[in-house]
């Protein structure tokens, strides 16, 4: 038995026991008459005691320790004479009778513990020591519990877990797909999936009504920090649902995983149509949690011989609370902040709202202290507050709107990371205009049903037709979306035909699903989460890299195994691969 009980495990309750710990030295401490030996494993650290009675043989062991050493110590519970009330073992110590070195260790290219002196790039590297670190272990333990709470939950509703093929098609709709090839057949290619959506369509129209599946999906786009080349979904179908029963259904588990996982109650999640996230929030994933709303203000700036509104196609503008008093320092670091190519804005108007009622602002010269109050009424604004506003194109300008307010919103502390504000985004647009190849493209995927009230806007303007569509935002975030699926081969086929595909080409592609169809498909829908960004939020986290355990870096690189790799010409011959070599130049 290489131990009787953890090192997080012992307590004063346990005196006087003989008791047994395997785990890796942390730390050693030799005081002269008494030697003190940090151990530590997955669940906490015990402090090892040795005094200057000790055998020759120990002593012997005892001195050739190491950070790191993997070592069995065997000895007695005693109490602590100096006690640590920052650990949970912090009342005991392990008097020493014996220790067995398990295994030897190299001196760690970083130290091992929560502030550690170790580089993203050089942790990544050595993923295995990181993983040893309480910051790491901790949020693969918040994953594996967040895991486990959603199964609970969806069992408990009559999901079945059931996984679909990670070899699958390729598709051209959504982002890139990895490509695998066949040995077996020659000059074709197996693509790794962006979703099992397909499959689990598939599920419903075989019966088995509610599907779910904690899965890995695979997308060859640019990374960020919320992004990875392979990530996992909560994937999830329901048949004969409509739009509601989808939302309430997730909505529910949203608000179980909150209660069980940090002890927050949930309230209803409000609704916002994309039309409304737009014209309020300059987004499709607004954060609620505080206000400074989009005010349009083109009606009413117009005409003053100010060429940047004159000729805007839009002007908006948000109200901060109480920031009248910015200097120009301050109000000079927000017009670099808009200004930058992250950002997009060309310059910033400001308005103050003086506290005895006067205005003062960057465009006096064109505007009367009327017209500044006429905007201030339209934006709600009270003697103390700032106006900020942005013109130009309505969707950039839109965007450098967001920003800015979510930038403010940081700057003036209203972006509690404690306090989380959910909502559902619906009716968005069914179709978007790609202007680079001159068609439409499917704004969620080419499964997604249209509003039944907009099907006559197919054929006059098909990109105001909206979709049975809904993600879930919490905080500024997109954690998960879905919709309600196309059920039926004609409905499928138009919209295949908005798409640009040829009867040929979606046959070719999605025939199959079309085929299915005509067997009796239900009316069925569904969700997907994004898992590694939930388990971030509930850790307070933007990146999603420490709650994988073996991620990849910004340049999609496992750099610990060194993948992406050259492959030998052998089995590229066998795959039917032409051998090219890489142009060292490019």
């Amino acid at each position: 038995m290489y131990r009787t009980h953890t090192c997080g495990e012992l307590r004063i309750s346990n005196l006087n026991q003989e008791v047994t710990l395997s785990g890796w030295v942390q730390r050693v401490r030799n005081l002269g008459a008494m030697t003190f030996v940090d151990l530590r494993d997955r669940y906490g650290i015990s402090q090892l005691f040795f005094d200057e009675n000790i055998s020759a043989e120990l002593k012997k062991k005892l001195d050739t320790l190491g950070r790191e050493y993997v070592i069995q110590a065997k000895g007695t519970v005693i109490e602590r004479a100096s006690k640590n009330s920052k650990i949970p073992t912090g009342e005991i110590e392990i008097k020493i009778n014996d220790i067995t070195i398990l295994s030897e260790s190299q001196t760690p290219p970083f130290t091992i513990e929560d502030k550690t002196d170790g580089g993203d790039e050089l942790r990544m590297k050595y993923r295995y020591l990181d993983i040893r670190r309480n910051p790491v272990r901790q949020g693969l333990e918040l994953r594996h519990r967040v895991g486990q709470e959603v199964r609970k939950y969806l069992d408990g509703q009559n999901f079945m877990e059931i996984e679909t093929p990670v070899l699958i098609k390729s598709t051209p709709e959504g982002a890139r797909d990895f490509i695998v090839p066949s040995r077996m057949n020659p000059n074709q290619f197996y693509a790794l999936p962006q979703s099992p959506q397909t499959f689990k369509q598939l599920l419903m129209i075989g019966g088995c009504d509610r599907y779910f599946q904690i899965v890995k999906c695979f997308r060859d786009e640019d990374l960020r920090a919320d992004r990875q080349p392979e990530f996992t979904q909560i994937d999830c179908e329901m048949s004969f649902v409509d739009q509601d029963d989808v939302t309430n259904m997730f909505e529910g588990m949203t608000k179980h995983l909150f209660k069980v996982v940090k002890n927050i109650e949930l309230g209803d999640f409000p609704k916002m149509t994309y039309a409304d996230a737009m014209k309020y929030y300059g987004s499709d994933k607004p954060d609620i949690r505080f206000g400074m709303r989009f005010v349009e203000l083109k009606e009413i700036v117009g005409g003053k011989n100010f060429v940047v509104f004159d000729s805007a196609e839009y002007v908006g503008g948000i109200c901060a609370e109480g920031c009248s008093e910015y200097t120009r320092k301050q109000l000079d670091e927000l017009t670099k902040f808009v200004q930058r190519p992250q950002v997009g804005a060309k310059g910033l108007v400001y308005v103050k709202c003086n506290a005895d009622g006067t205005f003062k602002s960057s465009v006096d010269k064109f505007y009367s202290q009327d017209d500044l109050k006429t905007w201030a009424d339209a934006m709600s604004a009270k003697p103390g507050d700032l106006l900020l506003i942005l013109a130009g194109n309505t969707a950039k300008t839109q965007n450098a709107l967001n920003e800015l307010r979510l930038h403010m919103g940081k700057e003036l502390g209203l972006r509690n990371p404690n306090e989380f504000a959910p909502m559902w985004v619906v009716d968005f647009p069914l179709l978007e205009w790609d202007e680079d190849n001159n068609r439409f493209h499917a704004m969620h995927h080419p499964f997604t049903s249209p509003n039944p009230s907009d099907m006559h806007l197919f054929d006059t303007d098909p990109g105001k037709v909206r979709a049975r569509a809904y993600d879930l935002v919490i905080n500024g975030v997109e954690i998960g979306g879905g919709s309600i699926r196309i059920h039926n081969t004609e409905l499928q086929k138009t919209m295949f035909k908005h798409l640009g595909f040829s009867d040929e080409e979606a046959r070719e592609q999605f025939g199959f699903l079309m085929d299915a169809f005509q067997y009796g498909a239900p009316p069925h829908g569904g969700v997907a989460f994004g898992f590694d960004r939930l388990v971030s939020m509930f850790a307070g986290q933007d990146s999603i890299r420490d709650f994988i355990a073996f991620p990849k870096n910004n340049h999609g690189r496992d750099v610990m195994i060194d993948a992406p790799s050259m492959v030998a010409d052998a089995q590229l011959q066998e795959l039917f691969l032409a051998l090219k070599k890489p142009d060292v130049n490019n």
